[in-house]
């Protein structure tokens, strides 16, 4: 059988996702991951719309409501650390109906153990080098012997291995919100069960939960300008401790809050999935839910047609989808980071007098009507 055996670069959400359904399909499938062992860091990230269905053909939809994070509500604090609002979890989060939240690490392990049995993983390696020819792709790995492959898939994140070898550099498709976003497991010292804090200041905010399945907690830090030291210089609340706790995190995180632009995500016989080739940034909230879906319309292309004719028809029906939730993040940064006092003091005070507003439902209504039509943009194929 033509293109049978798959090299999926990246152990995230997408590459597992992809390998599940490639397998189903039939595929021989190899996923590789730089890192000695499968990540379990990272901050707390939505399923919604098409990725929800998607969950549910994949049979693991009721286990990652087990996982969900439960989280009870948010509160809204000042320098010294008093309730300024507090609103329901899911509001703050943008949420409704049947959408569920769950640690990043929580699903990269469930996607993990569906697919372990019957898919290669190799781990603490890289591709080092990609030659394609009319017949396959011989792949040259940092530590292992070279493989040839059929395909080669690059679902290796925002800064794509995979894309820098087949498509060129990244600077040529990344581009920055002007935010920046640093992020770690941090002790629970506020004690906190269930529930998440925000301390928003002009130009930044810093964030710190715990969800129900964790003893610790995770800060999180959004900033403007600057280095995170410079950003949240002079800080009040609990910064400073946070600071101090998350720079010593097994997991810290530093980068800068992006989007992947590519025109194409295929370049003979390598293409690419999720952040590698569209990625919306954390700001829109649609990450995973984007990875779920490309990994299921890519692998239901190929195992439908040839590999040139699937990749057309995969970046077909994924382009709107994509440009649907790559156009929330502007707008949802905006909400999450205020950048002059007077901003953040209106969105504090309508914060405050939200649940008093009549129709705030309708109101409500509006602020989530862009996600919602941006999480169900595509007709989803029964492959």
């Amino acid at each position: 059988m033509e293109n049978r055996t798959v090299l999926i670069s990246g152990a995230g959400v997408a590459g597992p996702a992809l390998a599940y359904w490639l397998n189903h399909h039939g595929f021989r499938v190899t996923v590789l991951e730089r890192a000695p062992q499968l990540r379990e860091g990272g901050y707390k990230i939505d399923i919604r719309g098409a990725a929800l269905t998607v969950a549910e053909r994949m049979g693991i939809l009721d286990e990652v409501r087990r996982h969900a994070t439960d989280l009870r509500g948010s509160t809204i604090v000042d320098a010294e650390g008093k309730e300024v609002a507090t609103m329901s979890a899911d509001f703050f989060g943008m949420r409704e109906g049947e959408d569920v939240e769950i640690m990043r690490g929580d699903l990269t392990r469930i996607l993990y153990e569906r697919t372990r049995n019957d898919v290669e993983y190799l781990f603490d390696d890289s591709i080092k080098d990609l030659r394609q020819d009319e017949g396959g792709v011989e792949v040259a790995f940092e530590r292992a012997a070279p493989r040839r492959f059929d395909l080669v898939v690059g679902a290796d994140g925002l800064h794509s291995a995979v894309r820098a070898l087949a498509f060129g550099p990244e600077a040529r498709f990344r581009r920055d919100l002007g935010c920046q976003v640093a992020i770690g497991t941090v002790p629970n010292h506020l004690n906190l069960d269930r529930w998440e804090l925000t301390y928003p200041m002009a130009g930044k905010v810093a964030i710190v939960y715990r969800t129900r399945r964790i003893a610790e907690a995770r800060a999180m830090f959004l900033y403007l300008s600057g280095t995170l030291d410079e950003a949240f210089a002079g800080a009040g609340w609990e910064v400073p401790r946070l600071l101090d706790d998350v720079r010593k995190s097994r997991d810290f995180y530093v980068d800068t809050v992006s989007q992947i632009h590519c025109e194409n995500w295929a370049n003979g016989r390598v293409v690419l999935l999720g952040d590698a080739a569209y990625a919306p940034s954390l700001a829109s909230g649609q990450g995973t839910s984007l990875a779920l879906v490309g990994a299921y319309v890519l692998a239901g292309e190929l195992n439908a047609i040839d590999h040139r004719q699937a990749f057309a028809a995969y970046q077909a029906q994924m382009r709107e989808f994509v440009a649907l939730n790559q156009k929330l993040a502007p707008s949802q940064l905006k909400g999450m980071i205020q950048r002059g006092r007077a901003q953040l003091w209106f969105q504090l005070r309508m914060l405050r007098l939200m649940p008093k507003l009549p129709g705030k439902d309708k109101i409500v209504a509006r602020v989530l009507e862009p996600i919602r039509r941006a999480a169900n943009g595509i007709a989803l194929k029964d492959y």
